[in-house]
């Protein structure tokens, strides 16, 4: 069957909530597709993204790590893919909210191996204290990724 597929890719944090705070990041997916017809994919996914800290003014941030589960769809023409991936983002890292998980993406199969360009987006809304008392802050952890796939 080469409904299942596995991949790995760089990320590149994006986004003035992140890209001070994290230099790359790093993830991992696996998705199995349900053919709703010869062009039109649906299933389950699980991915683990891990983004590490770097400095800012003095400051390093843990890892930042994220066990998204989502429903993944693709499209197919020719070797060519377009779909995304739409769910809730575990937030499994110290302080670290999880939230709505997005990826759009797009991609080329050179057989079982395939090459994928994607967005992701992480958002989720938490209660911040400041000096004048406590307010909801939405922030969204943003990346660029580029990965393999391989399909079986």
């Amino acid at each position: 069957s080469q409904n299942m597929k596995a991949g790995v890719g760089v990320a590149l944090p994006l986004g003035n909530d992140v890209k001070d705070f994290y230099s790359v990041g790093l993830y991992g997916d696996f998705t199995y597709y349900f053919e709703i017809n010869e062009a039109f994919l649906v299933g389950p996914q699980v991915s683990y993204l891990y983004y590490m800290g770097k400095d800012y003014h003095g400051y390093k941030p843990d890892a930042a790590m994220f066990l998204p589960i989502a429903a993944s769809e693709r499209y197919v023409i020719e070797d060519f893919f377009f779909g995304a991936d739409l769910g809730y983002g575990i937030g499994v890292s110290k302080n670290n909210d999880g939230g709505f998980f997005y990826r759009p993406k797009a991609g080329y199969n050179f057989g079982p191996l395939g090459v994928v360009l994607s967005y992701s987006g992480i958002t989720s809304k938490r209660d911040v204290t400041t000096y004048v008392g406590t307010e909801s802050v939405t922030s969204t952890f943003s990346a660029l990724n580029l990965g393999v796939e391989c399909s079986f």
